[in-house]
């Protein structure tokens, strides 16, 4: 499932992007102004962002600004009142990919996040790569040498996640949102049982270990 952040100060249109985009299949994420949007971005893997201009803190232009420097490739699809030639054209020449104007058509919007997606082969080439670990999202296999093996998919989420973000802590609670889902019942447990089965695979791996930080959570590191 794709992961849209949608950055928006208005509420109520925030909320509508977000249906429209969880109906078609896609998993939005919400941000009111850039500065959130960068430290959900600084956290979790997004596909591409949707993002308007004027915002408090920081705005559309400043936050493409900072992906960029960021050295992130996201897709940005800019949806803004400013419908001025040369407002478009900074929106492009800071590292927009797509430019829409207010009031939009969700249904084109939808268009517009598919056909940005394909554009940056988001579809057919989701993957990871750890020294010689290559995961594929899509088909939740990890290629080490000749060797094709498919996890179990809750297994292969968890390492993806952790190997997406290298020396980064997630918490228990941020493992289990995300990949069993916020309103889940499963006890917190689960993710160590998982992380052990994950250790007993990975144990002879010479790219990466699996580090428990007490009292934290873990973090992938490489070796």
């Amino acid at each position: 499932m794709y992961r849209i952040l949608v950055v928006e100060d208005d509420n109520e249109l925030r909320n509508l992007f977000m249906k429209v985009l969880s109906k078609n299949g896609y998993k939005p994420f919400g941000a009111s102004d850039g500065e959130e949007a960068v430290q959900i971005i600084k956290g979790d893997y997004i596909d591409l962002i949707i993002s308007d201009i004027m915002m408090p803190n920081m705005d559309g232009y400043d936050l493409i600004k900072k992906l960029r420097e960021m050295g992130s490739s996201i897709p940005v699809l800019i949806i803004t009142a400013k419908d001025g030639f040369r407002d478009m054209q900074q929106g492009f020449m800071t590292g927009a990919d797509d430019y829409m104007v207010k009031p939009v058509n969700v249904n084109e919007m939808v268009l517009r996040v598919g056909a940005l997606l394909r554009r940056a082969q988001v579809l057919s080439e989701r993957k990871q790569t750890i020294g010689g670990l290559t995961l594929e999202y899509d088909s939740m296999t990890v290629i080490y040498g000749n060797s094709r093996d498919i996890l179990p998919q809750k297994e292969f989420l968890l390492l993806y996640k952790l190997v997406s973000y290298p020396n980064r802590i997630f918490t228990r609670r941020q493992l289990m949102d995300d990949i069993w889902g916020v309103d889940s019942e499963t006890e917190d447990r689960t993710v160590d049982v998982h992380i052990n089965r994950l250790r007993d695979r990975f144990r002879d791996n010479p790219d990466f270990e699996i580090v428990t930080v007490r009292g934290l959570g873990y973090k992938a590191v490489r070796k």
